[in-house]
């Protein structure tokens, strides 16, 4: 398992059989008060100049206790989010220990603190000869108060589903073509009550998905289409998830530079999150029909590749001029979108590293969340309450008259104007959100559209719960966003 499992106890954590302990503190003055049954451990803290500020990490000797201690700083005040960092921190940073006890001496719930252990304890096997120093397997949580049941499932799939992103999008491309991720999502909801259909090339040509096919069709590796269903008994509302899954982006004729094809196996995130959080969604046997739609393709140049200028049908029929080959993640999307559609659902929420505007309008740490009003509100509030940041951003009517081509219905990108890429975007793939009902002037399904082309990988220092590389971004607002409320 590529993170730690997490347990309960009420015991005192200095009976614990751990190998090391770590007690999260928040941020003080430098008095050296004890907590109770620590006695030295203000001195010891004060001796070395730790005040508990947010990410402070410090091993430090206490004693009369026997284990090694490490003690990770929440700052002042901390919520419940500090404290889900805190012992992320503290899980990252404590390794070389097989089972931790950990304890809080700020007032927590297991589940904020289980969190931020199974998160930050996350490990990627790797490729290297010689294994970096191993994080724990083990983490026992003390906490008066034990947890229910419910929430000691809802933080193993919540951490499995995040584990499972980060697994999935590090694995490298030669390893993880579209026929592979098909094939490993099969494989991730085994055993679970979900029914799982996988589209080969022909399948797809005899259906018309004309945007997954022209974004595959350069490719050795044709590509896929993974629908997933997850229908318990009683279901009242329907959320579909669609998700990009470029297994690799080299920009296909429209060649992106060496430098930035570097990393480009990140490009099948969406479809990875969206797969992990349908899999959570049964995991936890939310009362929710859930489905997922992974749109998958390499793309890639050759004699066979999608050329500037040519112009694709799509799955409802609509005609695209490919001006970018390089903007192929709205192409696949495309055809999810309408598949999505067809089946009515309560809410269709799509998952993509679409766009680098994205990172210059909000950066790395805010999801760029577009689409209708009341759904956008829906998932801003879910992220919120699980402390992702995301930020909200228009689909202009102003922009609209761009997506015309002069030969098609749409074209996929502007040519020599990078004024509101994501926005651009955004609007293109609106237009393949279906209608309520088969009325011409029905209201649109229900749409949210998430652009993680930031968030979704962390090249920065590690933060928090949070390495450098994959961050499996969203995944925690979906679940959350899928167990709590209705659109409609």
């Amino acid at each position: 398992m590529p993170f730690p499992s997490v347990t309960h106890t009420d015991s005192s954590v200095l009976e614990s059989d751990a190998d090391a302990i770590l007690l999260v503190v928040a941020k003080s003055d430098g008095a050296t008060s004890d907590p109770q049954g620590w006695d030295g451990l203000g001195a010891s803290l004060k001796s070395v100049g730790f005040t508990g500020a947010s990410g402070s990490f410090q091993r430090v000797h206490v004693p009369g206790v026997s284990l090694p201690v490490a003690v990770v700083g929440a700052g002042a005040s901390p919520d419940a989010a500090a404290l889900r960092d805190a012992v992320g921190t503290g899980l990252r940073q404590l390794t070389g220990f097989d089972h931790v006890a950990v304890q809080s001496l700020v007032e927590a719930g297991w589940s904020t603190l289980a969190e931020g252990a199974a998160l930050g304890g996350y490990r990627f096997a790797g490729y290297k000869s010689e294994a970096p120093k191993a994080r724990a397997t083990r983490v026992t949580v003390h906490t008066a108060a034990a947890p229910s049941e419910a929430d000691q499932t809802a933080v193993a799939a919540v951490a499995s589903a995040v584990a499972l992103v980060k697994d999935l999008v590090t694995t490298p491309a030669e390893w993880l073509g579209p026929a592979d991720f098909a094939d490993a999502a099969v494989e991730a909801v085994k055993g679970l009550p979900v029914e799982v259909k996988v589209l080969d090339e022909q399948a797809l040509r005899d259906g018309g998905y004309g945007g997954i096919l022209g974004v595959g069709q350069g490719s050795d590796r044709p590509p896929r289409v993974v629908h997933l269903q997850y229908s318990p008994t009683g279901a009242e509302r329907h959320v579909a998830l669609v998700g990009k899954g470029i297994t690799f982006d080299t920009g296909g004729l429209s060649l992106k530079p060496a430098s930035s094809m570097v990393g480009m196996k990140y490009d099948m995130c969406g479809a990875a999150t969206v797969l992990a959080v349908l899999r959570a969604a049964a995991e936890m046997q939310l009362p929710v029909r859930v489905s997922a739609w992974l749109c998958i393709a390499d793309n890639m140049p050759s004699g066979r590749a999608t050329r500037p200028g040519d112009v694709l049908r799509m799955l409802d029929g609509s005609t695209v001029e490919v001006l970018n080959t390089d903007a192929e993640g709205r192409l696949v999307l495309a055809d999810g979108l309408v598949a999505a559609s067809r089946e009515n659902p309560d809410l269709i929420v799509d998952v993509a590293t679409l766009t680098g505007a994205i990172t210059v309008a909000l950066g790395n740490r805010h999801t760029g969340v577009m689409g209708e009003d009341e759904a956008v509100a829906e998932y801003l509030a879910a992220a919120g309450r699980v402390s992702e940041l995301a930020w909200q951003l228009p689909l202009p009517a102003h922009m609209v008259d761009e997506l015309d081509s002069p030969i098609a219905d749409l074209q996929n990108a502007k040519i020599g104007d990078p004024a509101g890429g994501s926005l651009f975007a955004g609007l293109f793939l609106r237009h393949f959100v279906g209608r309520v009902s088969d009325e011409a002037d029905a209201p649109r399904i229900p749409w949210v559209h998430l652009d993680i082309a930031g968030v979704g990988m962390n090249k920065g220092a590690p933060y928090g719960f949070t390495d450098k590389g994959v961050t499996g971004a969203t995944v925690r607002s979906l679940v959350e966003l899928i167990s709590a409320g209705s659109v409609r």
